[in-house]
């Protein structure tokens, strides 16, 4: 039992510790209100939400402002910030509780408070066709990329391409990796 519970305690101290916990965070507000956040719910800058590269959607995160001190706790419910070096983005309310929405970045520390218990996996929907040669052609480049592709045929006659029961913390170089494939209209839903 002694092994099993130090051998738990690693793995997670390992995994807290393999993320960026500090560096430069943004934030983003009223151009995205009512678009889908990358675990499908509605944006809504005025919620303490915020956007990750790869920590679990539900994630809560104490993000600190080095320069006053201040302090939000977040829920990660979407993918990001895309630009380099920036580690988190905010809602704009939550940018607004630490006092950086006039600079728009700020040097931040951020500490995992909770990380959800269940494992969380998504479907990628990489292409659909009516042309069933479209849909052999993606998933043999797929294949060749090094993805395992399924494949389905739906009652209206459209062949769906998919990547299945992908682990939540492989999502951002998955997506990553199918659009330097030149594959950016991808379809996600996700299961848990």
């Amino acid at each position: 039992m002694k092994r099993i519970l130090l051998f738990l305690l690693f793995l997670t101290t390992f995994y807290i510790y393999s993320h960026d916990l500090s560096g430069v965070a943004s934030w983003y507000g009223d151009k995205f209100v009512g678009r889908q956040t990358a675990n499908g719910e509605i944006f809504n800058t005025s919620v303490l939400t915020a956007a990750h590269k790869t920590l679990p959607f539900n994630t809560i995160v104490e993000v600190t402002n080095i320069l006053n001190g201040k302090k939000v706790r977040v829920r990660i419910n979407d993918r990001g910030p895309f630009i380099e070096g920036r580690v988190i983005d905010l809602s704009k309310k939550a940018a607004e509780t630490i006092d950086m929405i006039g600079d728009g970045t700020a040097n931040v520390a951020l500490k995992i408070i909770e990380m959800p218990s269940e494992p969380q996996v998504m479907d990628i929907q990489v292409a659909a066709y009516s042309n069933l040669t479209y849909a052999i052609s993606m998933k043999k480049k797929l294949i060749e990329a090094g993805f395992k592709p399924t494949t389905s045929l739906s009652n209206t006659g459209i062949t769906r391409v998919m990547l299945t029961s992908i682990p939540i913390n492989d999502s951002y170089e998955i997506v990553k990796k199918l659009e330097d494939l030149g594959i950016d209209k991808i379809l996600i839903k996700h299961r848990g």
